[in-house]
């Protein structure tokens, strides 16, 4: 797992709920919560918890797990939080057999790089899955080439945190090989001079990739949708949005 800094840093924590704000993701994962009201649901990467925290809102069963302690601070302290059993881990610590539905949301699958880890968390999903239960995820399409904008040349987006704190950030891209993109994220503090480095690889899967990784680790894949409004592969906005099922 890679570039760490925007989760485990607290200044970077507060930039990216700043950055990141509810869209059309969260409420396509919500909608297919609330197909099964008051669902066991487990939130893998869980982050700073705003999807989190709206599933618990909408009276599920919320359990969210996540490795940055600095996320989960401030996940913990959303108005709503206390009705979500937050743990600090991964999905090992996930409980067996006790979830209706799994989610990693906001590209959380992208993170496990190599094939084998990978194939470790599917694997720990299936065992917190009871039967006939399901996972859904998003990964970008690597046939849309989404990284193509990534990269931010000369250019720098200044920002305000709540708490005054002014920065400045970019992006440059550094390579792109085998479904694999690596780019770094810089953020400037200009009042100490700082500047945090951040350097990430995400794994960009096919679809015929994770149908075939899904299968292996004992999934039945029901759809997987272009978009956030079920459009078809490769009509949508460069989306994989994948729905699976634990077989009964």
């Amino acid at each position: 797992m890679t570039g760490q800094a925007e989760y485990n840093d607290p200044r970077l924590v507060a930039l990216y709920d700043l950055q990141n704000r509810w869209s059309a993701d969260d409420g396509f994962f919500l909608a297919l919560a609330n197909g099964q009201p008051g669902s066991r649901i487990l939130d893998l990467g869980c982050g700073t918890g705003r999807l989190t925290v709206a599933l618990a809102l909408a009276r599920h069963r919320v359990t969210g797990i996540d490795p940055a302690r600095a996320s989960l601070d401030v996940a913990q302290a959303k108005p709503g939080a206390e009705a979500v059993r937050w743990i600090h881990g991964t999905a090992e610590d996930a409980p067996e057999g006790a979830f209706d539905l799994a989610l990693m949301t906001s590209h959380v699958a992208q993170i496990f790089v190599e094939d084998a880890a990978w194939a470790e968390v599917l694997g720990h999903l299936h065992r917190a899955l009871v039967s006939g239960g399901r996972l859904a995820f998003d990964s970008r399409d690597p046939a849309a080439r989404g990284w193509e904008v990534w990269d931010s040349g000369d250019e720098h987006e200044h920002l305000t945190l709540p708490d005054g704190q002014e920065l400045d950030t970019w992006t440059k891209v550094e390579g792109v090989a085998d479904g694999r993109v690596t780019f770094t994220g810089y953020t400037h503090f200009p009042a100490s001079g700082e500047t945090v480095v951040d350097r990430s690889t995400l794994r960009f899967r096919t679809e015929a990739e994770l149908r075939r990784s899904l299968v292996v680790a004992g999934f039945e894949v029901e759809r997987i949708y272009g978009g956030w409004h079920a459009e078809r592969v490769g009509e949508g906005c460069g989306e994989l949005v994948v729905v699976a099922r634990k077989p009964r």
